[in-house]
């Protein structure tokens, strides 16, 4: 697919849906139990949106679609979300 990034490319999407700095955050992929910080995952961007894929197994993690004034947001790759305080 391309415009593959790194996690990193979603950070300012992220961050407007979020408070707190998302590409530190870890997740634990529900497909193969990896986890990562947002930061080394993989990233799908185009004008749909962004998909946020597992490393490991490339399962979509998060989906994001903006439209409409509106965040559209898909998080069932992800089964545990973790951030750090501060």
């Amino acid at each position: 697919m391309e415009n593959t990034l790194d996690g990193n490319a979603a950070a300012g999407m992220l961050q407007e849906i979020f408070p707190f700095e998302m590409t530190l955050a870890q997740v634990t992929c529900t497909g193969c139990g990896t986890t990562n910080v947002i930061g080394a995952t993989a990233a799908y961007m185009h004008g749909m949106g962004t998909i946020v894929r597992c490393p490991s197994c490339d399962m979509a993690l998060i989906r994001i679609v903006h439209a409409r004034g509106r965040y559209l947001l898909d998080m069932r790759g992800v089964s545990v979300l973790q951030m750090k305080e501060g």
